[in-house]
């Protein structure tokens, strides 16, 4: 039973992916499995030996201090004293031909008997790439965030920049009107002038001062909705003119005019309300 037993631990050493080591007490090697024995052999390393009855501590302690040697040698010596339970050790061990990285941890194995100490090599190249692809995937994710936020920044202010163009350039066109434009309407409308000009010139008077109100502006956001005779019948409409008013001003039949007020409710959704048309656009400045 003994020996059936030997052999299943060897078969169980031996499928481990982990490059596994057995030593004594005083550091021996007892027992390597395939994956240690086949690293050693691939690699030429004196730090993985498969040979038994070498000392592992002594491959370490002359190891250069660069590559960990002493460090290791150190945890395995406080593992065998009882100094601490296990040591771990996340180490690179690169080839010509590829970069590595290996987990170790160094336990005692349990059970009675002489003291057995397991030491592990566990291959985390796949791991550890992927926590460096992580790594530079989030600093450029940084790097875009603050590119990002800069350029919000820039177009906040630009935003802004334009609005207050936008104002000034209204603050003048309110300007030009109160002092050029009104002036000269005002003198027109004092004028001798037959009935249907002053008609006129009262309705141009209406839409300058509309120009300083946000109507025609709302008005104008409906253009690709609707003509430009339409939006000229909105206005009047706004203003409070009848259908026959609008059909003299505009030099239409009445019931063209008619025409395009129905027109009008149906392009702004009026058709099934009873909303006034004349109150709808005079909301458009609220």
């Amino acid at each position: 039973m003994a020996g059936h037993g030997d052999q299943l631990a060897r078969t169980i050493l031996n499928s481990l992916s982990a490059h596994v080591a057995i030593l004594d007490e005083n550091g021996f090697i007892l027992e390597t499995n395939l994956a240690w024995q086949r690293f050693a052999h691939q690699n030429q390393l004196c730090m993985r030996p498969e040979a038994k009855a070498i000392n592992y501590l002594e491959i370490c302690d002359s190891a250069a201090k660069q590559d960990g040697g002493p460090d290791v040698a150190k945890g395995i010596r406080a593992v065998i004293t009882g100094i601490v339970e296990e040591f771990v050790l996340e180490y690179p061990c690169h080839s010509p031909d590829e970069e590595r990285w290996f987990y170790m941890r160094v336990t005692r194995a349990a059970g009675s008997g002489p003291m057995r100490i397991v030491v592990s090599h566990e291959n985390i190249t796949a791991l550890r790439q992927a926590q460096n692809r992580l790594i530079k995937s989030k600093a450029a994710l940084g790097r875009e965030k603050k590119k990002l936020a800069a350029a919000n920044t820039a177009l906040r202010v630009l935003l802004k920049q334009t609005e207050n163009h936008r104002r000034e350039m209204e603050d003048d066109v309110i300007d030009n009107l109160h002092r050029l434009i009104i002036p000269l309407v005002n003198r027109l409308s004092k004028m001798n002038l037959p009935e249907r000009a002053h008609t006129l010139i009262n309705s141009l008077d209406k839409r300058l001062s509309g120009l300083t109100q946000p109507f025609l502006r709302r008005l104008s956001a409906l253009e690709s909705l609707l003509t430009p005779q339409e939006i000229e019948v909105a206005t009047l409409i706004r203003e409070g003119h009848s259908s026959k008013e609008i059909a003299t001003q505009l030099h239409l039949e009445i019931t063209t005019v008619n025409f395009h007020r129905r027109n009008l409710r149906k392009k702004l959704d009026l058709n099934n309300t009873s909303t006034n048309l004349q109150s709808f656009l005079m909301n458009l400045i609220d």
